[in-house]
C-alpha cells in the first residue's frame, strides 16, 4: 500500500521533511521492527529530530505512544533507521500516526518543531496505515 499524507509542500517542492514506514518486520523478541526512511528537504540540518507517534491496534484503540529518535539529520539527506516495538507484533498494528514532534532543533540551537510538523508528509509501503 502507498498513501502520502500531507503532500502538497513536498510532493511539489521536496521541502519539508518525508517520514516513510518502509517495512515492519517480526522481531527476534516477538514484536515488531519498523524500518523508518525520513528525507530532510529542509533547507538547514537538524541537530536532532524525533516525534511521537501513536500505535492502534486492529479495533483502533490507542496502544503506546513510542518516540522515533533520529538523532542528527543532514539537509537535503535520506536517513534509514529501524525501531523496535517491544511486545507488539506487526499483525496487531492497524495504524501508526504521527502525534508530535519530541524535539527538532536546527544544527544552531533553532526550535524546528513548528517546521518539522506543518512540514511533515507521510507515506507507508506496508499494509499498516501511517499519517499524520
Amino acid at each position: 500500500m502507498t498513501a502520502l499524507s500531507a503532500p502538497g509542500a513536498w510532493a511539489q517542492t521536496g521541502d519539508g521533511i518525508l517520514l516513510e514506514l518502509n517495512a515492519a518486520a517480526p522481531s527476534e523478541q516477538g514484536g515488531c521492527r519498523l524500518t523508518v526512511v525520513v528525507t530532510n528537504g529542509l533547507p538547514q540540518g537538524l541537530e536532532r529530530a524525533a516525534w511521537q507517534v501513536a500505535i492502534f491496534d486492529a479495533a483502533g484503540v490507542v496502544q503506546s505512544l513510542p518516540v522515533l529518535d533520529f538523532g542528527q539529520l543532514v539537509s537535503g539527506k535520506t536517513k534509514v533507521a529501524m525501531f523496535e516495538l517491544q511486545g507488539r507484533p506487526c499483525d496487531q498494528i492497524g495504524r501508526i500516526i504521527v502525534n508530535d514532534v519530541a524535539e527538532c532543533r536546527a544544527d544552531d540551537g533553532t526550535d524546528m518543531r513548528n517546521p518539522c510538523l506543518t512540514g511533515l508528509a507521510t507515506r507507508a509501503l506496508t499494509d499498516i496505515e501511517f499519517g499524520i
